[in-house]
């Protein structure tokens, strides 16, 4: 069963303006993986449940009062969710779906509809135009690839192992002006794509296996390191520690007021909520490595 601490005090943050208790976790989640939050609140929680398992992996929704309830099922291991508009594209193994706000969903992109054949298909993201981009992590040590789908549904390859900085890229960040953020979960380092010309460019290192890749407001970059537990920020060309104890932190994202990071913690079956007020930390104890 699902347990809920506290998110209702964070749901309904974005509509009043007295201070509320800070939020902590959701309990009790299959394998969670990614998380998106629409601009109402309503959180959307890709679980992936047992890996390999087809047909047991669903999304879960927190409404805006807090209350829990299955949005989508029968996918097979949903990693990655972006919302466009109202409507959910989730990277489901080796496809796309698109997910409809009835909880009823589609294939996108079969996988026969790939260039080459994707192995892990993770992150997802979307630029303004509703083109998406998902990375491919391969074995999660090489093989990896990134993929453009263009608002239609026709997809191409952007970066590819061809190229050496493409090993297991995992979390993508849509910059804008033709610039998509990666970072790799094998290599641990940060690098930009122009997609123009498809030129790649080392940001920074030192991201372990990095997961979840955003930006907040003000600009700020945050990464998730799912091996070893821990969110980083990207200061100064470095990464450094902002949050530790994170066990298999994974896919996160920013919270719609701008106020908190949503962090899946993939194998302890929880969504936890951390302010972004916290002052980094100085020492690191990594959580888990695979």
């Amino acid at each position: 069963m699902k347990n809920i601490t506290l998110i209702v005090a964070l749901l309904a943050a974005f509509n009043v303006q007295a201070k509320e208790p800070i939020p902590t976790k959701i309990t009790g989640l299959k394998t969670p993986e990614s998380v998106v939050q629409d601009k109402d609140g309503t959180i959307y929680i890709s679980e992936i449940g047992e890996f390999g398992k087809d047909g047991d992996g669903q999304i879960t929704k927190v409404d805006k009062k807090g209350n829990i309830t299955v949005f989508a099922k029968g996918m097979d291991d949903p990693k990655g969710i972006v919302l466009v508009g109202k409507t959910l594209y989730v990277a489901d193994n080796t496809r796309v779906l698109e997910v409809n706000m009835d909880g009823t969903w589609q294939v996108y992109a079969a996988k026969a509809a790939f260039p080459s054949t994707p192995v892990f298909l993770n992150d997802i993201e979307a630029d303004k135009l509703g083109n998406l981009y998902v990375s491919d992590s391969g074995t999660l040590k090489d093989g990896g690839q990134i993929f453009k789908i263009a608002k239609g549904g026709v997809v191409t390859v952007i970066a590819d192992s061809k190229s050496p900085e493409i090993l297991a890229p995992n979390g993508l960040l849509f910059e804008g002006r033709n610039q998509l953020l990666s970072v790799d979960f094998e290599s641990g380092i940060l690098y930009r794509i122009n997609l123009g010309n498809g030129a790649i460019s080392k940001v920074a290192d030192g991201f372990g296996g990095g997961d979840g890749l955003i930006k907040t407001k003000s600009g700020k970059i945050f990464i998730s390191d799912w091996k070893n537990g821990v969110i980083n920020q990207l200061s100064g060309g470095k990464a450094r520690l902002f949050k530790n104890g994170l066990t298999s932190s994974a896919d996160m994202v920013l919270s719609a007021n701008g106020e908190y990071l949503l962090v899946p913690l993939m194998k302890v079956g929880e969504l936890v909520f951390i302010p972004l007020g916290e002052p980094k930390l100085e020492e690191t104890k990594p959580a888990e490595t695979k």
